[in-house]
């Protein structure tokens, strides 16, 4: 039954209560998302997945979590609905020079280092797990930056996520002025477009920096991500904690296999590589350096 027609059949003024999710589907469901993008769902997350898959019910005019899953574990489920179902799974927080830190070795350790052996060249650089795009446009920025003070210097920034969602938004790359606050006012200018309508509140990330992050979907889960070329450096910060240790462990070595030797991996402050079977070493807090 869809939607349209569960309305017909309402009584006028009558609403439709809430599905509840029982502990088979919760645990039908917390394996498949398991299984899928390797994100943990312990019990205690059963009534926030409930509350997000709600939405998910109501748009295909389902009443029932059972049918629902019955929906989703069929092939025309896989194909229509698994990736709308991660999208309202997967947890997306970001904020511009997040951990600022991070970008302080970077332009003062990490790029120094990296110009002086290769005085003319393109540092491959990836945002995995780039959300609504606030990370690799903040590096965008300061790459650009960098690359103004260095002639001969560019860069390419790879920017991922599973959900489809925030893609959509970190491509438009529009954002409330509150949104761009931790960006500095020098940054703003050169950087930022204020819209036309000036009460609106928005800005737009200029075609120049937009030009130079590349946003496509990917899954931790999959053998292969697909790149091209190993790459220089990986920002892949607060996104394994939400993984238990054997797949964190398992997508770190897939990370290694990905980078160049002597690049680096920059995870998040609340992370750590501690006992974790990975040929990667200490060279800052929370980042990490593949040996020569």
């Amino acid at each position: 039954m869809y939607a349209a027609e569960a309305l017909k059949m309402e009584e006028p003024g009558r609403i439709e209560p809430s599905a509840s999710l029982s502990a088979r589907d919760f645990g039908r469901l917390s394996r498949f998302i398991y299984d899928t993008c390797g994100i943990k769902m312990p019990d205690v997350k059963k009534t926030m997945l409930e509350a997000r898959l709600q939405k998910r019910l109501r748009s295909l005019g389902m009443h029932s979590f059972t049918d629902y899953c019955d929906f989703l574990f069929s092939q025309e489920g896989l194909d229509r609905e698994l990736v709308p179902m991660l999208d309202m799974v997967t947890t997306n927080k970001t904020d511009f020079f997040r951990e600022p830190d991070h970008f302080h070795y970077l332009t003062q350790a990490v790029l120094p280092e990296w110009v002086k052996r290769h005085p003319i060249g393109t540092l491959a650089i990836w945002s995995a797990g780039c959300s609504s795009g606030e990370e690799p446009y903040t590096l965008a920025m300061v790459l650009s930056e960098f690359a103004a003070r260095n002639p001969g210097f560019d860069f390419k920034i790879l920017a991922t996520d599973i959900s489809t969602r925030v893609l959509d938004k970190a491509k438009t790359a529009i954002y409330n002025e509150s949104q761009v606050e931790p960006v500095a006012i020098e940054l703003k200018k050169k950087y930022l477009l204020r819209s036309k309508d000036r009460a609106s509140g928005m800005v737009r990330i200029v075609p120049e920096l937009r030009a130079k992050v590349n946003f496509r979907r990917l899954n931790f889960m999959d053998d292969d991500f697909g790149m091209r070329e190993p790459l220089d450096i990986i920002f892949c910060r607060n996104v394994i904690i939400y993984f238990d240790r054997p797949t964190q462990e398992r997508l770190l070595q897939r990370f290694h296999r990905n980078m160049k030797p002597g690049s680096y991996i920059f995870m998040g402050h609340s992370e750590t590589l501690s006992g974790l079977d990975v040929p990667l070493v200490s060279v800052y807090p929370t980042v990490y350096r593949k040996p020569r």
